[in-house]
Formats: C-alpha cells, sequence, structure tokens
C-alpha cells in the first residue's frame, strides 16, 4: 500500500517509516501457523492496568445457550477507569430469559473478575453497517 488517494494525515496514522501498513487488528498464530485476527485494538479498553478485549468478553457471553449475540464496550468508571457494558441480544425462545445478575455469575466462571462486564444492557437489535457488523462506535456514543 502506498497510502491513502488524498490523504496524507490518514497515510502517516498507519504506515511506519520502514513502510509497514499498521491495521489495528489483533490477531495471534495458530497450531498450524494461520494468522487468526482476534479483535481491534481501538475497540481494547483498561480495566484498573488490565488490557480487555471484547471479543474474548464476547465469545464467553457467546457461550451461555440464551445468548444469541453480543457487543462489549469500555465505559468510564470513577475508580477502575473504564470497566465493560455489554450489550446482549437474547435469542427470541430462550427459556428461562436470563437477567443481569445470571449473565454476570456466567461470566464469572468464565473470565477473569477484571474482565466481566459491570453492566448488561438487553437490546432488540443493534445498530449495524451495510455488511451487517455492528457498529461499536453507536454504542458508544449513546453510553
Amino acid at each position: 500500500m502506498l497510502g491513502y488517494f488524498e490523504d496524507q494525515a490518514a497515510t502517516d496514522a498507519v504506515l511506519d517509516t520502514d513502510g509497514w501498513f499498521h491495521t489495528g487488528d489483533v490477531g495471534r498464530l495458530d497450531e498450524h501457523g494461520c494468522l487468526k485476527i482476534t479483535d481491534r485494538l481501538k475497540d481494547m479498553f483498561i480495566v484498573g492496568g488490565f488490557n480487555v478485549y471484547p471479543a474474548e468478553v464476547e465469545n464467553a457471553l457467546r457461550k451461555h445457550p440464551a445468548v444469541n449475540e453480543s457487543a462489549v464496550i469500555g465505559v468510564d468508571d470513577e475508580r477502575l477507569g473504564t470497566v465493560g457494558r455489554a450489550y446482549v441480544l437474547l435469542l427470541h425462545n430462550a427459556d428461562p430469559r436470563p437477567d443481569a445478575a445470571d449473565l454476570e455469575a456466567f461470566c464469572r466462571t468464565h473470565l477473569a473478575n477484571f474482565k466481566v462486564p459491570r453492566e448488561f444492557v438487553f437490546v432488540d437489535d443493534f445498530p449495524r453497517n451495510a455488511t451487517g457488523k455492528i457498529l461499536k462506535s453507536e454504542l458508544r456514543a449513546h453510553a
């Protein structure tokens, strides 16, 4: 990549002096040497000095039998700086329907304490872009 068309500031933000393109993605190499993208740096937030990657929390919530989809963002907290807020879309036929306390207890069995969202917001749908991706920027704007 040579840069963004007629946008030097955006180009300078992603290309380093050696010409490497920094996407902002976080990933890992699996046992076969394949790169798996696991999150975005801009989505990461810090709880009491510890990094929290929303995709990890969302993957834990996905294991709950009543959860259809979730999106986790960081919100300001007076004591810890930032804490997690999980927006949760339940399966339409979820029975029984969990409440916030149920989801918190579930998360505590799958995540370190600092990664457990401090708030759960139940939604009927998510703001999405044209390809169906959840727009976390809109969730942050209304946080």
